[in-house]
């Protein structure tokens, strides 16, 4: 039976990653990103590279609930069973709280908080109706460790790894699992102009194969919290 995985932020970084690891899987894929042409491309790559996978898609700005609740209607138009939900979509803006402008908290709430929060009660229902399932929300180091420069980011964060963990709670007994994958310091486009080298950071392709590996255990286990690190630690 072929199985659907939705990832926000599908398009770059460890979103892509995930796409990618999934679609060579098997996995049919629907995503969104804000940038049409971005998805087109991905669709177009996907199905080329991988012509048993097919990519379904929506341009989506994840920070307007609006948006979220336009995601997914489509999804649910599709008819078709979500096997995962991998909650991606995110952006940082460094900073401390005294000092950064005062919308910076509501953009990051929304962005990495609400739009988790609002797609999840979007599909969890059909999960649960089917005792299967299975959540990733993709957290931060910054969700377990503050940090100076991390401002608003950090609240964010913490209070994504809070949300994953009040699910994991409520859903283990429907037979949906849920995951924090608490990344570090991975190559994407955030970490663009910092002067290190790239070895001093995690692949996002790691990140993604350790998101797999989850996902094949059975269904008697759970990886609660997935915390990855670069081999010489935080920068």
């Amino acid at each position: 039976m072929q199985k659907y995985i939705v990832v926000t932020g599908g398009t770059k970084g460890i979103g892509r990653a995930i796409v990618d690891k999934f679609a060579v899987e098997g996995f049919h894929i629907i995503t969104c990103a804000r940038n049409e042409k971005d998805l087109q491309k991905l669709k177009l790559e996907i199905e080329q590279d991988y012509t048993f996978s097919k990519v379904f898609y929506q341009a989506v700005d994840v920070s307007l609930p609006g948006e979220v609740q336009r995601f997914i209607n489509y999804i649910q138009s599709l008819k078709v069973k979500i096997d995962v939900l991998v909650n991606n979509a995110g952006f940082f803006i460094p900073g401390t709280i005294h000092e950064e402008s005062d919308t910076v908290l509501r953009e990051m709430i929304n962005t990495n908080l609400y739009s988790a929060y609002d797609l999840t009660k979007g599909l969890v229902g059909e999960m649960i109706k089917r005792k299967d399932g299975y959540i990733f929300n993709i957290c931060s180091t910054a969700s377990i460790t503050a940090y100076t420069n991390g401002g608003s980011y950090c609240i964010a964060k913490h209070a994504l790894y809070g949300m994953t963990r009040v699910l994991r709670e409520e859903l283990k007994g429907h037979g949906v699992r849920v995951t924090a994958v608490i990344p570090g310091a991975t190559l994407t486009a955030s970490w663009e102009g910092v002067d290190l080298p790239h070895d001093r950071f995690m692949k996002p392709e790691d990140v993604a194969n350790a998101i797999w590996s989850a996902n094949c255990l059975s269904r008697q286990t759970v990886i609660e919290e997935l915390v990855l690190r670069p081999q010489l630690g935080d920068i």
